[in-house]
């Protein structure tokens, strides 16, 4: 079967207990298969290349360019199209065979977005809140933003929750499959994270305001909304009928209004004066990031 023409990036730390699904389920499909690794500490990297993906090391050095703008950058540069995978993500086998479609041809569009088939506490869910992923990229007109977001806490080495920068998108219609094999609890860690980054952007609109230039993942109407952790739990339970997934979509709901909640307490914990948490880096006066530690 020939190799699809693309490069496949899979940014990871510390997922030695989904690496191996994530790796099989490229690695005989697409041209290259790169594991772009920040100091994993478990078996992730040993896992990836006994399995043929290459690694390679990746040191943020607090700066721009981010891990992913890091990959457009260097991870097989010499190949137009590269694909973002999470390391407990797989293409679907329709997915395979909709991008063998699309590449049978020349294209025409810069990047394709992609939906997720989410699980959630170990069901997939087939309602509720649906995720698309700005996962495929023509590098050569693509690129993720550079924000002033360097002081806020949550995401670190990370772009945050905004899509890269585009001139022509299509969406495909077949799903990566979004399926974390870690305890439930990393998914209310990692939002706990999200969550700070969230509220610090509400003390800087600006910043705000370029994200929202930038396509973020979330409705702009959104943005607006009061009362957003109501809004989020009836928009994904009810209007987008998340209660045909039982309890897990209940739960999903619940967590995601759970998560709108946290960033609306600790932006009225920053308006207080508090500081936000794992913000200590410091700024020149002339407002470029300074070397305050993190």
């Amino acid at each position: 079967m020939d190799r699809l023409p693309i490069v496949v990036a899979i940014p990871t730390k510390n997922e030695a207990e989904n690496i191996a699904r994530t790796v099989r389920s490229v690695i005989d499909h697409f041209e290259a298969v790169v594991v772009v690794d920040s100091g994993s500490t478990d078996d992730t990297c040993k896992i990836a290349a006994e399995l043929g993906a290459e690694v390679v090391p990746y040191v943020w050095d607090g700066g721009y360019p981010k891990k992913k703008q890091w990959c457009l950058d260097h991870v097989h540069p010499g190949t137009p199209w590269l694909l973002f995978l999470d390391g407990d993500e797989t293409p679907s086998p329709e997915l395979l065979a909709e991008l063998r479609h699309c590449f049978s041809r020349p294209l025409k569009v810069a990047a394709f977005d992609i939906p997720l088939g989410y699980w959630f506490a170990g069901r997939r869910l087939r309602h509720g809140y649906t995720i698309v992923k700005r996962a495929l990229l023509d590098r050569t007109r693509c690129h993720f933003p550079v924000l002033g977001d360097l002081d806020a806490p949550g995401m670190g080495e990370q772009e945050g929750h905004y899509q890269p920068v585009a001139p022509s998108v299509w969406r495909l219609t077949s799903p990566i499959e979004h399926e974390d094999l870690d305890p439930v609890r990393t998914w209310f860690e990692r939002h706990n994270r999200y969550s700070d980054w969230e509220a610090w952007l509400e003390h800087h609109p600006e910043v705000k305001e370029e994200i929202r230039q930038a396509k973020t993942r979330q409705g702009r109407l959104f943005h607006k909304a009061p009362f957003k952790p109501l809004v989020s739990f009836a928009y994904a339970y009810l209007y987008k009928r998340g209660f045909l997934d039982g309890r897990a979509g209940f739960d999903y709901a619940l967590a995601m209004s759970f998560y709108r909640w946290q960033i609306g307490l600790k932006a009225r914990e920053g308006h207080s004066g508090a500081p936000f948490a794992g913000s200590t880096r410091t700024t020149s006066p002339s407002g470029t990031p300074g070397t305050g530690r993190r």
